[in-house]
């Protein structure tokens, strides 16, 4: 389940924000916003995926680089919400 998560949102961010590059270049500790591969309208992009993909809601203190800046953070949100 997790593993499906994390795939389906890497797939989304590889092919988003980071097309052509090496899809083994984003590991799950790749700082996502930190590290400047998402900026604020890429963020809320990824905001409005999840939402759609997953059927969760994210809280406006939950789209900061607490939640959302490694594939781990995010898949550890998404499964939270879906508890």
């Amino acid at each position: 389940m997790a593993e499906d998560i994390k795939s389906t949102v890497k797939e989304f961010i590889l092919r988003e924000f980071l097309p052509g590059e090496d899809p083994d270049a984003l590991t799950d500790g790749t700082p996502l916003i930190t590290g400047g591969v998402l900026d604020s309208i890429a963020t809320l992009k990824l905001v409005l995926f999840i939402e759609e993909r997953f059927g969760v809601t994210l809280q406006a203190h939950e789209t900061d680089p607490e939640h959302l800046d490694t594939l781990a953070q995010i898949t550890s949100l998404i499964r939270s919400k879906q508890a």
